[in-house]
């Protein structure tokens, strides 16, 4: 299993694996967050410590209100997204929140969620 957690500890996930690419996206939020996205179904992502006591901000209006973007209360550092779609299972976590040395060999999709959503290069 692989872990990751926020600055602080309070927020902790396991994953069985990463996932051969992560997303670096350029729309307003993920630019400001500078999050790289692992997208997993929500049962792939096991919260083993404060799921619950996450902070979720939730994008009004435009195409973002479908996502829960969930930040720990005491360190401040985003975790990870969920769908705010009843039907949909998938999510998104930092993956910049595991041990860097995961991230060498992984695969960075620049997507253009600004203004095209498509893959840049």
């Amino acid at each position: 299993m692989l872990e990751g957690s926020c600055h602080c500890g309070r927020v902790r996930f396991e994953i069985e694996a990463l996932q051969p690419t992560v997303t670096d996206c350029n729309c307003s939020i993920c630019q400001r967050l500078g999050a790289l996205w692992a997208y997993y179904q929500a049962d792939q992502v096991h919260f083993t410590a404060g799921e619950d006591q996450t902070v979720a901000y939730v994008r009004q209006g435009e195409d973002m209100g479908g996502l829960a973007f969930h930040h720990c209360p005491t360190c401040g550092v985003t975790t990870h997204w969920s769908s705010r779609v009843p039907t949909s299972t998938r999510m998104g976590i930092n993956a910049r929140l595991l041990d860097r040395k995961l991230l060498e060999d992984v695969r960075v999709k620049r997507l253009d969620g600004a203004e095209t959503w498509t893959e840049l290069e």
